[in-house]
């Protein structure tokens, strides 16, 4: 088999394509017409033997097949572009604005935050935390350069590293909150993630429920669960001591994994973004050894 090689101009292109949501605009910031772009685009489908957008419609949207490339082509120019940006010595400074969810566990993303900046002292860091959909408006509209957010179904666009969370049940170790009816929640506001899968779950099995405890932060939610006042959706990593898992034989049924990701616009990136997303990417394929992610498949066959 004939190994087939995708030069990262057009990989660019494809990019620039899907972050600026038009032809003419990524032909504009490439120096480049649209039919140069348009024969670009159709120069990587016929690489790779596949349709991977669609425009027949009045928005430019991927195929599966387009999704699961872009995916791989983020990565792929992160890692040309810090490589070119450490051969030639450019220096990493400015503002780097960074959002992180309110309604996960950032003290991991904090610690590799930190990391960095102790590495790169020339760039500020601007850390922003808010819900996962907030968080992703902000992404689209360019308020953020780089996001670390949850998602439903096909991931937004800028996705370039993905892994799944399984949220458990948490209650303190000596109540029986959990046998109350209506049970009774800590949960973060509307919006997240966490919230909707117990309040689904427990639909599901027609249990009764109502929001005791609201807060965006996870450390309210941690205190309220130690304090007895009700329980709430973890992660493992975020079970305080104090608290233990509630299971099927207790009467709560497994909850949706969730999925989260890293979310980059290669576009007009600036070398201090790029240096911080291959940062984190390195920083999350490192931790996986130790079971904080488990990774999903960058392909179609196996997209969220």
């Amino acid at each position: 088999m004939v190994a087939i090689n995708l030069p990262t101009d057009v990989m660019r292109t494809f990019l620039a394509v899907i972050d600026l949501g038009s032809f003419t605009k990524a032909g504009q910031l490439l120096g480049r017409t649209q039919p140069a772009i348009s024969l670009q685009i159709r120069k990587l489908e016929e690489l790779v033997g596949m349709t991977l957008m669609d425009t027949s419609g009045r928005n430019i949207s991927l195929t599966p097949e387009g999704e699961s490339l872009a995916r791989y082509a983020r990565q792929l120019l992160v890692m040309n572009d810090e490589i070119v940006a450490r051969l030639q010595k450019k220096e990493s400074s400015g503002v780097l604005r960074v959002g992180l969810p309110t309604d996960y566990a950032v003290a991991f993303f904090q610690r590799a935050l930190t990391d960095f900046a102790r590495l790169n002292p020339d760039v500020q860091l601007y850390i922003d935390c808010e819900t996962s959909p907030d968080l992703l408006r902000r992404f689209e509209a360019d308020d953020l350069d780089l996001v670390i957010a949850m998602y439903d179904d096909r991931p937004p666009t800028g996705l370039v590293y993905s892994w799944t969370e399984r949220p458990i049940w948490a209650v303190a170790s000596d109540t029986e909150v959990h046998k109350r009816r209506p049970v009774p929640i800590a949960a973060h506001p509307e919006g997240c993630h966490y919230r909707e899968r117990m309040i689904r779950s427990l639909d599901q099995i027609g249990r009764p429920w109502r929001v005791v405890y609201s807060s965006p932060g996870i450390s309210g939610l941690q205190q309220a669960v130690q304090s007895g006042f009700g329980i709430t959706a973890l992660t493992q990593r975020t079970l305080m001591r104090g608290m233990k898992a509630l299971s099927e034989s207790d009467g709560y049924p497994p909850m949706q994994d969730i999925h989260v990701g890293l979310f980059f616009k290669n576009t007009g990136a600036s070398t201090s973004a790029l240096l911080l997303a291959n940062f984190i990417m390195q920083s999350l394929q490192e931790s996986g050894q130790t079971d904080f992610v488990r990774m999903e498949r960058l392909s179609a066959e196996s997209r969220p």
